[in-house]
C-alpha cells in the first residue's frame, strides 16, 4: 500500500511539474510578438513593444488600436521596414542611437510621429537641427610654413570631426617622417606649422635638413588628404585655387558630404 501511495504522489507531482513547465512556455510565448512591418518580420518581447503608453504600438499589444494580420497571422503595419529597426532600438535602449552617417533624419522623424514615440521625435529633430547648423558651419586645417604662411596647403571642409581626423592623420604621417625630430613640426588649433618650408628646382617640399635628407614633399601630404576624405565618403567639390592645374599644385582643398 505505501508503495502504491508512493507512486500516485511520483505520478501526481509529475503532471504538476509537467503542467507548471506547460504554462510558463505558454505564458513565455505570448510574451513574444513578431511583427511585420513592410514586409519586415521582427520578433520582441511585449513588454518592449508596451514600453511607453499611449504610442501606437501599445495600443495595438494592449487592443486599444485595430491592426490587421499577415497571412502567417503576424501583426501588419504598412510603413518602412528598415526604417523600423530603429524605432525597436529605441524602445529597447531608451536612447537615439543611429549609425555613422545615418543621413534619413526627416523619414524617421516622420516614422515616429506615427508610432506616436514623442520623445524618440524630439530627438530625432534635436540630432537633424545639429546637423543642418553643422553643414553650414565650414571648418578649415591649414598646414604652413613656421615663417612664411604663404607656403602650404588649406583644406576646408564643412564637417569638424572630418578637419580633426584628417590633421590626426597628417600629424600621424609627419611624425613617422619626422622620426627623431619632433621639434620640427608644432600643432595648435587648426594649423600645423612645418619648419623648413622651402622653394626647389622641383616645387616647394618640406625638409628637414638643408641637405635634403629624409625629404617629406607637400604632394605627398594632399594625396594623404584626399585619400583620407575619399574613405570617410567625402568628395573633392573643388580646388579652391585651379590657377595651377593640377590638383596636387593647388593651394586649398574643399571636401564636403
Amino acid at each position: 500500500m505505501e508503495r502504491k501511495a508512493s507512486r500516485r504522489e511520483n505520478e501526481y507531482e509529475e503532471k504538476t511539474s509537467n503542467s507548471e513547465s506547460s504554462e510558463l512556455d505558454k505564458d513565455y510565448k505570448t510574451t513574444l510578438i513578431t511583427l511585420n512591418v513592410g514586409g519586415y518580420l521582427y520578433i520582441t518581447q511585449k513588454q518592449t513593444l508596451t514600453k511607453y503608453p499611449d504610442s501606437f504600438l501599445e495600443g495595438i499589444i494592449n487592443g486599444r488600436i485595430m491592426c490587421p494580420f499577415d497571412a502567417d497571422g503576424h501583426y501588419f503595419i504598412d510603413r518602412d521596414g528598415l526604417l523600423f529597426r530603429h524605432i525597436l532600438n529605441f524602445l529597447r535602449n531608451g536612447e537615439l542611437l543611429l549609425p555613422e552617417g545615418f543621413r534619413e533624419n526627416q523619414l524617421l522623424a516622420q516614422e515616429a510621429e506615427f508610432f506616436q514615440l514623442k520623445v524618440l521625435s524630439e530627438a530625432v529633430k534635436s540630432r537633424w537641427e545639429k546637423e543642418q547648423l553643422g553643414s553650414r558651419e565650414t571648418t578649415f586645417l591649414e598646414i604652413t610654413d613656421s615663417h612664411d604662411r604663404s607656403q602650404g596647403l588649406r583644406i576646408f571642409c564643412n564637417a569638424p570631426e572630418f578637419i580633426a581626423k584628417i590633421k590626426s592623420r597628417i600629424v600621424l604621417v609627419s611624425k613617422s617622417r619626422l622620426d627623431g625630430f619632433p621639434e620640427e613640426f608644432s600643432v595648435s588649433s587648426n594649423i600645423i606649422q612645418f619648419k623648413y618650408f622651402i622653394k626647389s628646382e622641383n616645387g616647394t617640399r618640406l625638409v628637414l635638413k638643408e641637405d635634403n635628407t629624409f625629404v617629406c614633399t607637400l604632394e605627398t601630404l594632399k594625396f594623404e588628404a584626399i585619400m583620407t576624405a575619399l574613405k570617410c565618403g567625402f568628395r573633392l567639390l573643388t580646388s579652391l585655387d585651379c590657377s595651377r592645374g593640377s590638383i596636387v599644385h593647388s593651394d586649398a582643398l574643399h571636401f564636403i558630404k
